[in-house]
């Protein structure tokens, strides 16, 4: 019997038109669906794939055990979660045994900050994984203000906002392009980081890329509220043009 193959399909920033030709056609023809969740809601990714699927869909849902109620630099953070990857790791491995392909949903691209990177390395020594790349979280972004975000011979810096603070002031200091990941509860610290490196008042911060809910706004209009998870922050490069 031919081993399945797993499929890492990137679902892009968030609308279903912005899929790849690639990715449109396995998520239709898909007989096995994997999507990661946080527990009690349905899935960005399924979301985005919501209409596409066929009717005799099986799916897989592999709820996070922990999002944000350990802090990251807690040792339980890792062990839970190295858990529950291989928990994921050994449903996926025994679906393709049995002949079955699968195709795993990943927002943005999956292998740009994405939870599918840590199947991937689990799986790719044993089993066929192919992944297929997408339109990433933060083009998205930078396309939704209407401005390049490098010119010429600019440094593009891509920051995650879980970051400490001397590390993103450190990053912010020395780029010429500015992209701020994971924005989430950390808003606080990455505004602050962000007028100590002088790059302030040139910030945006672009919440929902390419979904119904887009936001665009300059930084220093929007931080009197709280900013989603599908936020990102950016500062654009000034570099060498004709």
């Amino acid at each position: 019997m031919r081993p399945g193959v797993i499929h890492g399909v990137g679902l892009g920033p968030g609308a279903v038109d912005l899929l790849s030709v690639r990715a449109d056609r396995l998520v239709r023809n898909a007989k096995h669906i994997a999507f990661f969740r946080k527990a009690g809601r349905a899935g960005r990714a399924r979301k985005i794939v919501e209409g596409m699927l066929r009717a005799d869909v099986t799916e897989f849902a592999m709820e996070y055990p922990v999002t944000t109620e350990i802090p990251l630099d807690d040792p339980a953070y890792n062990a839970t979660l190295s858990a529950f990857y291989e928990e994921c790791t050994a449903h996926l491995r025994a679906l393709a045994a049995t002949g079955e392909d699968v195709v795993v949903l990943s927002e943005g691209d999956p292998f740009f900050y994405g939870s599918f990177m840590h199947l991937y390395e689990r799986l790719k020594d044993s089993n066929r994984v192919e992944v297929v790349p997408a339109i990433t979280g933060m083009s998205a972004a930078w396309t939704a203000t209407g401005l390049p975000i490098t010119w010429g011979d600019d440094i593009l810096t891509v920051l995650a906002g879980t970051l400490p603070m001397e590390d993103l002031i450190r990053g912010m200091s020395g780029a010429d392009a500015i992209v701020v990941m994971k924005i989430g509860r950390n808003i606080d610290k990455v505004v602050e980081a962000l007028k100590t490196s002088g790059r302030y008042d040139a910030a945006w911060l672009v919440e929902f890329a390419s979904m119904e809910e887009q936001r665009v706004t300059p930084l220093r209009e929007a931080t009197a509220r709280i900013t989603p998870y599908f936020s990102i922050i950016l500062v654009h490069g000034q570099g060498r043009r004709p």
